[in-house]
């Protein structure tokens, strides 16, 4: 691996881990209930003091639109009409001519839309051009938008506090949940000449308690994990984001014991489920070169390996982290994984999926799906599995969150 590879590889991670980061502290802020100006400080400082742009100013529609937010314009915006001058904006737009003398300030205009509803417009000033390409600070205004979605669904939320209207609140916060779970799954899954992954998930509700995440530590080294929290909703998801943002951090160093780590990550969950849930988790390090896989399974339902005809499963571990203060044992598998073997994860919802006899799709017809179409990428066997879930289930709903994360090692 080359020095730009390692490098754009170290810059990849800490990008998403600041991603995340920033997401939990704007929903920590709004779970303690923190005001409009406490919110609008934390999203300043993302924005002006982390990422680095001077100039922006932000418009909010509560009875009517006015700025809330105004960092670095010196202009006055009093006589600005948001609705004529930002109305006919639905996505992240770049400015490149206006006749608003306003509008020529700035280079972008990032919309929050609700239901066809604009909530808000952010005027910001930061991306250049060279006259054929854009700056790469483009690249953050989505994430920008993402912020900003849940911090205005959240000062939505106070003023629907304020009328009484507890059910449209709730709804929001679903939405809120829903942003930030999807941020927990990794979005480029690796598909070369060591390894081909793909994995799929459907939430049974607008939040789960699902998670998969591929971490890779070096050139030959990658974390392979997936979880299920007890229980739905809200809190689930949140426990769920609490827990991964805690493997990666405990990810950051150099050097880890892979027994030492889930023992950490028990004491996590311990404190912040305070026994009232608990996760099942299965944690995988894989070596490119030695071609070893040690993993533990907290009583996750047993991924499996095989190579097409042979299956094993992986069952090597110890019980769920939070059912107790320490765990009463924990055994370290290891496996040498022989060229083309297929490893598939999964929860619950895929094996404890009924049919309209009440029967279980199970475990057992899993894996002869996977055996009987083995040579299939990992991307076509999940979408294959899911086709299959979706005929077994027929008119019924899913019963619980489903994920499927698929990893084929050449």
């Amino acid at each position: 691996m080359t020095q730009e590879s390692v490098h754009n590889l170290e810059h990849q991670i800490q990008l998403k881990d600041f991603k995340l980061n920033s997401l939990l502290d704007v929903t920590n802020a709004i779970n303690s209930n923190q005001n409009i100006d406490q919110l609008m400080r934390l999203f300043e400082f993302i924005v002006h003091e982390q990422l680095g742009y001077d100039k922006f100013v932000l418009f909010n529609k509560q009875d009517e639109w006015s700025y809330i937010l105004k960092s670095g314009f010196k202009g006055k915006l009093n006589s600005f009409n948001v609705e004529e001058e930002l109305g006919r904006f639905k996505e992240i737009t770049i400015i490149e001519s206006s006749h608003s003398t306003i509008l020529q300030e700035f280079d972008v205009v990032i919309p929050v839309h609700h239901k066809e509803n604009a909530l808000a417009y952010l005027l910001i000033e930061g991306v250049e051009y060279d006259g054929r390409h854009y700056s790469k600070e483009l690249s953050y205004m989505s994430f920008i938008q993402t912020l900003l979605n849940i911090i205005v669904v959240a000062i939505e939320n106070k003023r629907m506090a304020k009328v009484n209207l507890g059910q449209e609140r709730y709804k929001r916060d679903l939405e809120i949940a829903s942003v930030m779970q999807k941020m927990l799954f990794p979005s480029d899954l690796p598909s070369n000449t060591q390894m081909d992954i793909s994995a799929k998930h459907k939430p049974r509700h607008e939040v789960g308690g699902d998670y998969y995440d591929f971490i890779p530590l070096s050139d030959e080294d990658f974390i392979i994990c997936i979880a299920d929290v007890s229980g739905k909703g809200v809190s689930a998801a949140m426990l769920m984001a609490n827990f991964q943002a805690t493997i990666r951090t405990l990810f950051e160093h150099e050097e880890f014991e892979i027994k030492g780590l889930i023992e950490e990550l028990n004491n996590k969950v311990m404190k912040n489920a305070k026994g009232e849930k608990f996760i099942t988790f299965f944690l995988a390090h894989y070596n490119t070169a030695s071609r070893k896989l040690n993993y533990i399974n907290a009583g996750h339902n047993h991924p499996f390996i095989t190579n097409g005809n042979t299956v094993e499963d992986l069952d090597q571990g110890c019980i769920g982290l939070g059912m107790m203060d320490e765990l009463p044992f924990i055994n370290v598998g290891e496996k040498t994984l022989a060229p083309n073997t297929t490893l598939v994860l999964y929860t619950d919802g895929v094996v404890e999926l009924e049919n309209e006899k009440e029967e279980f799709f199970g475990t057992e017809r899993l894996v002869k799906l996977v055996k009987s179409y083995y040579p299939l990428s990992m991307d076509d066997m999940n979408s294959l599995i899911f086709s299959k879930l979706d005929e077994w289930k027929g008119k019924l709903d899913l019963v619980d969150d489903t994920a499927v994360f698929s990893c084929r090692f050449f």
